[in-house]
């Protein structure tokens, strides 16, 4: 399996931080380590991220709560609890977030066959931006940023595609606005938030003409793509 990947490693020992590090890029992935929490929670919103790699006791933000905040962004992505505590109820309690939980010590062998596995259990055979996803009547050509409907092609700017793609991997639930500016923009700050809104407002004039496509607010929060 390619391992041309991104990992989120939340780990707040510094050399075992650089050991992991080390070893995951030697083998292909690209790694983003955070020493705590709160950096990890950061990076998480700010990087396009393929697997998060977590340690369950950290400064300021604890590996479980960093989960349960990344779940709330992103109910598919994969979490792997790397940790000393091996306790029947913590094991429970990490699976019940994650996908995998992984005791210290453990061997770099033991670890990329674990990712491998959970990879190859969790990752499509085909990237999202070479499918035609249906949305409604349309037809949205990710690669090529476009909308067919009723053979009539409508091209999409870059980050309007980036946002109906990330609305239409949330279909149904709610993107949270600031999640969005961060990934796609790399700032929640007022005039990106604007310029958020723009495209929001294009999209609904896109979708217009299929009543049962509508891109709705949910105030205070974000938005949520019902069809």
């Amino acid at each position: 399996m390619n391992t041309n990947l991104k990992i989120l490693l939340a780990e707040d020992d510094v050399n075992l931080g650089k050991v992991l590090t080390l070893n995951l890029e030697a083998v292909g992935y690209t790694v983003h380590h955070a020493g705590n929490g709160e950096a990890a929670y950061d990076l998480f919103c700010t990087s396009d991220i393929d697997i998060c790699l977590v340690d369950v006791m950290m400064p300021l933000k604890d590996g479980f709560t960093l989960a349960k905040e990344i779940r709330k962004l992103d109910k598919k992505v994969p979490i792997v609890f790397l940790t000393a505590k091996n306790l029947d109820e913590d094991v429970l309690q990490g699976l019940s977030i994650g996908d995998d939980y992984i005791t210290k010590p453990f061997s770099m062998e033991v670890l990329q066959a674990r990712l491998q596995a959970l990879l190859r259990r969790t990752m499509p055979e085909t990237p999202d931006q070479l499918q035609t996803i249906k949305i409604g009547s349309f037809s949205f050509e990710v690669e090529h940023q476009r909308l067919w409907i009723n053979g009539e092609e409508k091209k999409l700017t870059t980050r309007e595609t980036e946002l109906l793609l990330m609305l239409v991997n949330k279909k149904n639930d709610v993107l949270e606005r600031g999640y969005a500016l961060k990934k796609i923009w790399g700032d929640d700050c007022y005039y990106n938030a604007r310029s958020m809104d723009v495209y929001l407002t294009k999209l609904r004039k896109l979708f217009s003409s299929d009543p049962s496509v509508q891109i709705i607010n949910v105030h205070g929060i974000g938005f949520k793509l019902v069809m």
